[in-house]
């Protein structure tokens, strides 16, 4: 279930690359992100506490992280 505000996806193929799990994991201030084992973990229950600080999309390859804002969609 995304969050009220916004959704954050990633793409399946790197959400599956620990080293790109654990600095997604590093970047986000407010805990977004999760490297549990070897995949990423999303915490959704932190999905509105997202700044828009875009961290995550300069941390990830181009185009493997996705910040949607539902109120715009």
């Amino acid at each position: 279930m995304p969050g009220m505000f916004i959704d954050v996806r990633v793409d399946e193929k790197l959400a599956a690359d620990p080293e790109v799990a654990r600095k997604l994991a590093e970047v986000c201030p407010v805990g977004i992100f999760e490297a549990k084992g070897p995949r990423l973990r999303i915490v959704e229950e932190n999905l509105d506490e997202c700044v828009l600080c875009d961290l995550c999309i300069a941390a990830a390859p181009k185009g493997a992280v996705r910040v949607v804002k539902l109120y715009e969609e």
